[in-house]
């Protein structure tokens, strides 16, 4: 049998940012992929975000194409001098009937489906929307190409706390029904580590750490995870 010969990269630094704040966040209104803009704190958090990585030595820098996070995107872009790259596999989780509602809202409309999305059932869609593991599916194999691409690099990727949320997980090998142990606040920086390793195939595998999660002295106090776990 022939072994395939196989290369280590050097280790790819991203940083993982969510979007600022949007007037959705602060109601506890479930957005999903409809397109919320920031409110003027989200404003605030995206500029202070951009200012805190300027120094951070960003060679390429992602975002969701999604409003409230590809503004956030433009903001840090000025502060480091890079053009955002819209990447739609960094949108939020579709919440189906869910979006637009606030939780308590969809909890009395939807019991059994908020129940499932409680407990984090890996098979629940909201009737017209995403399950756990389409989106883990869509998320990963987008960082992973990320990971490959930018070897030796520190990069950035803007996105939403259910996309960080199923990132965690991966890096820390947790399974996507484990109740929810770290915050994802907005603008919060969250930086990850990963040593790819590439063979004469198609199968990339990567080595995987966190390095810091959930970074907010760049902002004032009170960025808000209103996330359930």
């Amino acid at each position: 049998m022939v072994e395939i010969p196989s290369a280590v990269q050097e280790a790819t630094r991203i940083c993982l940012v969510r979007h600022g704040e949007t007037e959705w966040n602060a109601e506890r209104r479930l957005q999903g992929q409809i397109d919320i803009g920031l409110n003027e704190n989200g404003l605030r958090q995206a500029q202070a975000a951009g200012r805190w990585l300027k120094t951070a030595g960003l060679t390429a820098l992602y975002t969701s194409d999604l409003k409230r996070a590809s503004v956030t995107a433009e903001m840090i872009g000025q502060s480091v001098g890079l053009a955002p790259i819209l990447t739609p596999e960094l949108r939020e989780r579709r919440y189906g009937v869910f979006e637009g509602l606030t939780y308590a809202e969809a909890q009395a409309r939807y019991p059994e489906s908020y129940e499932a999305f409680e407990r984090r059932d890996p098979d629940c869609d909201f009737e017209t929307g995403e399950t756990l593991r389409e989106l883990y599916a869509r998320v990963t194999h987008k960082l992973q190409e990320i990971a490959a691409l930018h070897p030796g690099e520190n990069v950035a990727l803007v996105s939403h706390g259910g996309v960080l949320d199923i990132i965690n997980r991966f890096v820390r090998g947790n399974p996507l029904e484990t109740p929810r142990d770290f915050l994802i606040p907005n603008a919060g920086l969250n930086w990850i580590v990963a040593t790819m390793e590439s063979t004469a195939g198609p199968r990339v595998n990567g080595v995987w750490r966190i390095q810091t999660w959930a970074e907010t002295t760049h902002l004032q106090a009170g960025a808000l995870d209103e996330l359930p776990s």
